[in-house]
């Protein structure tokens, strides 16, 4: 059981850094990037291709990131220059990938059994913690930073920041770029965690992205930038942990986890709609007792008069 949960908890921090790609394109643009299936299995492809190959796992991640902004910069493009629908774009970027990312393995999946990767000696539940709070950090100053204001501004009203001169395409193309990076970077590190990559690893990562952060702004909410990016952090390692905790009910199997999470993210969704609807009853029972206690002293009062 505490193995399990340890392995979660690991898992849960390396898909972070997906989640909070996915929290950039859906929260901050509120674009609807799906590019992300594709960009994840890059990431996995280019680090796994280059370290078979006798590359540095240290520039086969850095080229992973590269690999994954490049894709992101390609959806922006078609979304902005082309002016394809936002949606469209990531699924013909995603599509496009899929190509893509069997070109660079070559075939369907590459093994790293033997190969020497960042976590061959170094234990990523030691090391990931940190890696994290770095990247958060990085990410909350880059987010009050005049270029994150303005990527925050185009994503809230994009009209009103381009009155004030700010081109919404380059910040547009430049956030979607920063996202898919962030997926690919993810993707590297999984490949290498796994000690394999596979053409079909990043199938289903939008889902598991968005129930990170739905889940993340459900539990601990989203009031400001730092804690939003420490929801979703935290949000990733709650959802491995519940997926883990769920994959040991006897009667479902592994194969039930694309299930289990399309369940958990319905619950995330459905929840903060049940608590506002709890909340708007407590607020009318309790006004309703109000003006029915206000009515009753009326009563006594006009009787009082009326002995007096």
């Amino acid at each position: 059981m505490v193995d399990s949960m340890l392995g979660a908890v690991e898992m849960g921090l390396l898909y972070a850094l997906m989640a909070l790609g996915v929290y950039i394109t859906f929260r901050i643009l509120d674009f609807p990037d799906l590019t992300v299936d594709g960009s994840f299995t890059t990431g996995g492809a280019i680090a796994a291709v280059m370290i078979t190959h006798g590359h540095s796992p240290w520039l086969a991640t850095v080229c992973a990131l590269a690999g994954g902004m490049a894709a992101g910069m390609c959806t922006g493009l078609l979304h902005t220059k082309g002016r394809i629908n936002g949606l469209l774009s990531g699924i013909l970027m995603m599509i496009a990938l899929y190509s893509i990312n069997l070109r660079i393995l070559v075939k369907p999946n590459v093994s790293l059994m033997g190969e020497v990767s960042l976590f061959t000696s170094i234990n990523p539940l030691l090391v990931m913690p940190f890696v994290m709070i770095a990247v958060k950090i990085l990410m909350d100053l880059f987010l009050r930073t005049d270029l994150g204001l303005a990527l925050r501004a185009t994503g809230d009203n994009a009209r009103m920041i381009r009155s004030l001169g700010v081109n919404t395409d380059t910040t547009t193309i430049m956030g979607i770029s920063l996202a898919n990076g962030m997926v690919a970077l993810s993707g590297a590190l999984i490949a290498q965690y796994s000690a394999f990559a596979d053409s079909t690893m990043g199938i289903g990562m939008i889902v598991i992205g968005l129930a990170s952060v739905i889940i993340g702004e459900a539990i601990f909410g989203a009031g400001n930038v730092f804690r939003a990016t420490l929801a979703v952090v935290l949000g990733s390692i709650v959802y491995r942990i519940v997926v883990a905790l769920a994959l040991r009910v006897d009667w479902l199997q592994a194969s039930d986890l694309k299930l289990i999470t399309a369940i958990i993210v319905i619950i995330a969704l459905v929840f903060p709609s049940v608590q506002r609807f709890m909340k708007q009853k407590r607020t009318a029972r309790r006004r309703s007792a109000e003006l029915a206690e206000q009515a009753l002293e009326g009563k006594r009062g006009g009787a009082a008069d009326a002995k007096a």
